[in-house]
């Protein structure tokens, strides 16, 4: 049987596969130009709980917005089962409530995105815009549900000092992946909304000054990703120098693949002229990247000098056990 640790672990992995879902549905609406399908209204769908004849468009938009639903119930429930699994203090439970506050921004957004109606064929920079507000709530919202089940599986929090003394390393690669991924969202919109019939027709409207701007952003986000994906490869080769463990390690192997895996779909996608299939695996994998360097950070800067000083009424009996601290 689970010890109450062990499970609330487990729920924090499953709402972390739930809201992986959620993001990939929500890229599915945006390139079917589902946005609209329950009009302008929200938390309503057409001004009713239950859609009744839904168009495909509403059964899309309305898939999504109950599958959120869903992932809000699942972090009410993991932030409860942290306060009645941790001791005060115990970072897991400082996690749950970042991962609760977030998602109330993130419900946020999407009700601005639907009551503004920067959805369906909008095409302002006010769209894109949002969207990469969106794309950053979503990010430190998967990050907070990651750090939340890392800790509840036994994992030590992170030690200042080790932050502090990497904080441009560490600051840099965040910063660049925010910034590759609101080019990317942009890039996105913009080839959904204006589709290229070939390769050339595609290069001729990033060329052209009369083109709407998206296509423009389009332009750089290749390069953004390359570069930033370079910076990524030396971060994981310097995280391996600064901390030698099994952990660090794993992770470090975990940024390698998912760099050279999203280098790869990024490719095909230009070759093949961005279809929604490779579109909705590149919106993943963004996510998946994003997540290992934030496993990288976690296991790099784990704290395992001061585990056996906490108080030991933090993690109650069953969780796992005290691990031996790694070569610095």
């Amino acid at each position: 049987m689970a010890t109450p640790a062990r499970a609330t672990a487990r729920l924090a992995w499953g709402t972390l596969v739930l809201n992986l879902f959620v993001i990939v549905w929500g890229g599915w609406v945006r390139a079917s130009g589902s946005g609209a399908g329950c009009g302008n209204h929200w938390p309503t769908c057409n001004g009713v709980i239950v859609p009744q004849s839904p168009s495909l468009h509403t059964v899309v938009e309305f898939t999504h917005r109950l599958s959120s639903a869903i992932a809000v119930l699942l972090i009410v429930a993991l932030l409860v089962s942290c306060w009645r699994t941790f001791g005060r203090g115990h970072p897991a439970r400082k996690g749950a409530v970042a991962a609760m506050l977030l998602i109330v921004v993130e419900a946020a957004i999407g009700a601005g995105l639907v009551k503004f109606e920067l959805v369906a064929q909008n095409a302002s920079l006010a769209r894109a815009a949002s969207l990469g507000i969106h794309l950053v709530n979503t990010q430190f919202l998967l990050t907070a549900i990651f750090l939340t089940g890392w800790w509840a599986s036994g994992r030590q929090p992170l030690d200042r000092s080790v932050l502090r003394s990497h904080a441009i390393a560490w600051g840099s690669a965040f910063i660049a992946l925010i910034v590759v991924g609101m080019a990317g969202a942009a890039a996105s919109l913009g080839d959904t909304l204006f589709p290229a019939r070939t390769l050339g027709e595609g290069l001729a409207q990033d060329r052209s000054s009369t083109v709407n701007v998206l296509l423009h952003i389009r332009v750089w986000h290749p390069l953004l990703a390359v570069a930033t994906g370079i910076g990524l490869l030396f971060l994981a080769s310097a995280a391996r120098q600064w901390r030698d463990s099994a952990d660090v390690t794993r992770a470090a192997r975990g940024v390698i693949i998912a760099v050279a895996t999203q280098w790869t779909v990024g490719l095909l996608s230009l070759v093949l002229l961005v279809p929604v299939p490779l579109q909705l695996l590149h919106l993943v994998l963004a996510d998946l990247l994003w997540l290992s360097v934030v496993w990288l950070v976690a296991a790099s800067a784990a704290d395992y000098a001061g585990w056996t000083t906490r108080d030991t009424n933090s993690t109650i009996a069953g969780s796992n056990t005290e691990p031996a601290p790694a070569t610095t």
